[in-house]
């Protein structure tokens, strides 16, 4: 499918990721690698890691849609709950350009698959965890309006960090 072939929910879900992330985007914008790393609240949140984040969970969403439950299978050992950890982290030697390049091919993948995808009714079974109800199952159309709700959250996130930085806002 082309972008002009869309049906409209596929192109409204494409509008509404292009929204949300331009609003992240647009909070970290001008920003040193030193700023990005930096807390400014009493959160752990950093802005380079709220970017690094939003684009690692929308990757491993999209997987979901592609491969199924064992994509979202959590970390089994203490490296990979230390990788999970870094994911929130914009760690010595990553830039903020680095992720928000990273981030812009993650958008690409996902913008592809809302387009091409044959069905957005297709759906997986969600992996056993104490965030989800037992036996739930995803549609691809949820995996995206959830891409959707999580990338606005952290953006907002990233907007009051922001300004807590150098009173820089997003909008106002």
């Amino acid at each position: 499918m082309t972008d002009s072939t869309l049906s409209p929910e596929r192109a409204d879900l494409l509008e509404t990721l292009a929204v949300h992330r331009w609003f992240l985007r647009h909070t970290v914008q001008g920003l040193t690698d030193e700023q990005a790393r930096q807390r400014t609240t009493a959160s752990e949140l950093t802005l380079g890691g709220l970017v690094k984040h939003v684009a690692a969970t929308e990757a491993g969403w999209v997987r979901f849609v592609l491969e199924g439950t064992e994509a979202m299978a959590p970390p089994s050992d203490t490296a990979g709950a230390d990788r999970w950890t870094d994911g929130f982290r914009l760690l010595p030697g990553e830039t903020l350009a680095g992720v928000l390049a990273g981030y812009d091919d993650v958008a690409r993948r996902t913008d592809d698959l809302v387009r091409t995808l044959p069905d957005l009714d297709v759906s997986h079974p969600l992996p056993e965890a104490p965030w989800f109800p037992p036996g739930a199952t995803r549609s691809a159309r949820r995996v995206f309006l959830h891409i959707i709700a999580e990338t606005a959250q952290h953006a907002g996130h990233a907007d009051i960090l922001r300004e807590s930085l150098d009173g820089q806002k997003t909008m106002g």
